[in-house]
């Protein structure tokens, strides 16, 4: 009970950070940058997708439907002269979706209590004694977190290093946040679990 409690209590903290730096910091918005001329290339991509909403990648691979691993491997290499040569990127396209900044923050306070009660959880299966050892689990937790999508996405698909670094900093800032709160509250190590 005490686990789920701290983990509780460290999600809010961590939520609050994130929105800070969302909101009140530059870090959110660090590396992004709003399309030139955007009514006329929304118009250009509308045109050319429709309604099909989706994650595209662009060059393409050009094989069409069921390719062979023969077709696939010749087409990346073409694609891979393209990249090198022509633009490149990923879009993420919705051609419309409805928007509700409540329920889009309800989902992200609700994962950030997750990965907070998760990130306990774990450290109340650990024996380590000391405050600092505590906060410093949890830290390391946040760490592989920030690194798990973060810079597989900065280096397959080109995203800004500097977008990489300010949200994986706002991640370890977050899990650091978790981990002084779980500190505090599991004062004793004990491998209790949720029951």
């Amino acid at each position: 009970m005490r686990t789920l409690v701290a983990g509780s209590f460290g999600g809010g903290p961590m939520f609050h950070w994130s929105s800070i730096a969302h909101m009140a910091l530059p870090l959110g918005e660090a590396g992004i940058r709003e399309i030139p001329n955007e009514k006329s290339v929304l118009s250009a991509i509308h045109d050319n997708i429709g309604d099909k909403s989706g994650l595209y990648l662009f060059p393409g691979l050009g094989v069409g439907e069921n390719p062979t691993r023969q077709e696939k491997n010749q087409a990346m290499k073409k694609a891979m002269e393209k990249v090198a040569t022509g633009p490149s990127g990923i879009l993420m396209y919705n051609s419309i979706r409805p928007f509700s900044f409540g329920k889009y923050l309800g989902i992200e306070f609700a994962t950030e209590m997750l990965e907070a009660i998760l990130a306990v959880f774990l450290l109340a299966q650990t024996s380590i004694a000391s405050f600092g050892g505590r906060v410093g689990f949890v830290l390391v937790t946040g760490i592989l977190a920030a690194i798990a999508t973060n810079i597989s996405y900065w280096n397959w698909y080109g995203f800004p290093a500097v977008y990489t670094a300010s949200y994986m900093l706002i991640q370890v800032v977050g899990f650091f946040c978790v981990g002084i709160v779980a500190a505090l509250v599991l004062k004793k190590p004990s491998p209790t679990s949720f029951a």
